[in-house]
């Protein structure tokens, strides 16, 4: 494939359905990011506390990592990505900010090889969409978060993959999830989920 083929095929995957490239993540840390939803408000809405344990799944660059990872200072922030090129993106602008409770770890597309009931918060922003196999990852979702935890599932408008709130919730609520909390609108929204045990 020619150079001037390759630019205009990581265009249109720019624009279309599917995993995002990450030759444009530059592009995912544009401050103008903020109209939508700022890192500050993301967090606000995991409930928090110092000592958490949480996994962002797709968090590109780390828009949103360097202020989760601050406020769980006590705790572990784990990076899942399926694009090992944007773990190392992320991977370096941790380290540049001197956050050292931050993992890394390359998603497979199917299972997640962490033991059941790791996490107290598991999130992903403008992300479910693209994922093919999504019934695996919520059963994983289900079994490696804690009980109580939160899943927390954001999307944004704009996204070719978004899916509508109805959606998310048909989908995790078919996983054993219990609707929690929602923040926003269709537009704009965040759907928190918790985990309830199975009888």
């Amino acid at each position: 494939m020619s150079r001037k083929a390759d630019k205009q095929n990581i265009l249109n995957r720019f624009a279309s359905k599917g995993i995002f490239p990450f030759q444009m993540a530059f592009t995912l840390l544009i401050p103008l990011r903020n109209i939508f939803l700022s890192p500050a408000q993301l967090a606000g809405r995991l409930e928090l506390n110092t000592d958490s344990v949480v996994m962002e799944v797709g968090p590109g660059p780390g828009y949103f990592s360097p202020r989760i990872a601050g406020i769980i200072s006590k705790g572990r922030l784990i990076l899942a990505d399926i694009q090992p090129e944007m773990l190392e993106y992320a991977r370096k602008r941790m380290e540049r900010k001197g956050l050292g409770n931050v993992g890394y770890y390359r998603c497979s597309g199917e299972r997640f090889e962490f033991p059941e009931s790791t996490f107290d918060r598991i999130f992903m922003v403008t992300v479910i969409g693209e994922v093919e196999n999504k019934d695996i990852y919520m059963s994983e979702f289900y079994r490696i978060l804690k009980p109580g935890g939160i899943l927390s599932v954001t999307e944004l408008a704009g996204d070719p993959d978004k899916l509508t709130i109805s959606e998310v919730r048909k989908l995790a609520e078919s996983h054993a999830f219990s609707y929690y909390r929602q923040y926003g609108n269709e537009k704009n929204y965040t759907v928190n989920f918790k985990k309830i045990q199975r009888i």
